[in-house]
This record gives C-alpha cells, structure tokens and sequence, in this order.
C-alpha cells in the first residue's frame, strides 16, 4: 500500500506526471519562453495552431424598414439613440463597401502589372534569346569559313607544289637561254 502512494498522495494511481512549481511570467518575453519550453517538452504533439479570423461583414441593410425615424418634435428620449445606433451601422456598412471596391482595385492593377512584368520579361527573353542565336549562327559560319580555308590552302598546297615544279623548269629554260652576264662588254 504504501508503494503504490506516490508524491502526490493519491493512493491506486502510479505518478506519470511530475508536478512542476508555478511560475508567473513577468514580462511578454518570459512568457513566450514559458509557452515554448512547454512546447518543448513532448515535441511529438501537435502544436495548437488557431485559425485566421473571419473578414468582418457588415449586416444586410433591411428590405423593409417598419418603423422609421421621423423628425417629429413627440419623439422620446430614446429614440436619439436608437437613431445613432443606426446611424453608426449604416456608416460602417459604407466604410467596408469602400474598402472592399478599394481592394477589388488594388487587386485588379496588381494583376495588371503582373501581365506587363510577365510580358516585359518575355520581351526581354526573346530578346537575348535572338541574340545568342545570331552569336552561335556567327560561330558556325566562322567555323565553316576556317573549314573551307583549311581544305583550299590543302588543294592550294596540292596545286602549289605542282605550280612550283612548273616555274622551276621554266626558271631552267631561261636560265639556259639568257646568260647571265655577259663578258667582254663594256
């Protein structure tokens, strides 16, 4: 009996828990670091993660309106507030009206700009792109060009060497036809 009391002092339950000292946060800081560190301790469990909060809707202006505020000088006191009551949700329902066609337009020139930056930059890509082909189209052609030296200067050197025997044979016939110098001239 006393080895299934545990430091709690509640007989019949095993102690899977220990209980820890209460600590008040005095500062944001402190707190947040408190909220983590319990957090911290089974990093298995999900973290609680609230939902974003509902966008504000005003109420529906009413269809039919049945009693409507006059300015008759027999109102009551009350009728003031209920009047400024009004007053102030019709005002309301106007200020998000506002803000939402504010928004739509925002929105609406965002994506706008989006299309033209996309459309820029298209622009700008096919640019360069017909750039790097105009490059590589120069490339080839120097290629083939220095190709096309090689193989004339071969069939030049082919046809050289042939040229080269014929104007050393005819070098010979005029050597052998023109002397020269010639002796006992002055």
């Amino acid at each position: 009996m006393a080895a299934s009391k545990e430091k709690d002092g509640r007989p019949g339950k095993p102690g899977g828990k220990e209980s820890q000292p209460l600590i008040i946060a005095k500062t944001p800081a402190e707190e947040q670091r408190l909220k983590l560190e319990r957090l911290m301790r089974n990093p298995d469990k999900l973290a609680p993660i609230p939902d974003r909060p509902k966008e504000w809707n005003p109420r529906a202006p009413p269809e039919f309106v049945r009693d409507v505020m006059g300015s008759s000088a027999g109102a009551g006191s009350g009728e003031f507030h209920v009047y400024r009551h009004l007053r102030r949700r019709e005002y309301q329902r106007q200020d998000f009206l506002d803000r939402m066609t504010e928004k739509q337009k925002l929105d609406v020139e965002y994506q706008e700009k989006l299309k033209e930056n996309q459309k820029a930059a298209d622009e700008r890509t096919a640019k360069r792109r017909k750039k790097r082909e105009k490059l590589k189209q120069k490339k080839m052609m120097a290629k083939k060009a220095k190709e096309e030296k090689k193989t004339d200067e071969a069939s030049d050197e082919a046809t050289s060497s042939s040229d080269d025997e014929q104007q050393q044979e005819q070098e010979a016939e005029d050597d052998a036809e023109v002397p020269s110098f010639v002796m006992g001239k002055r």
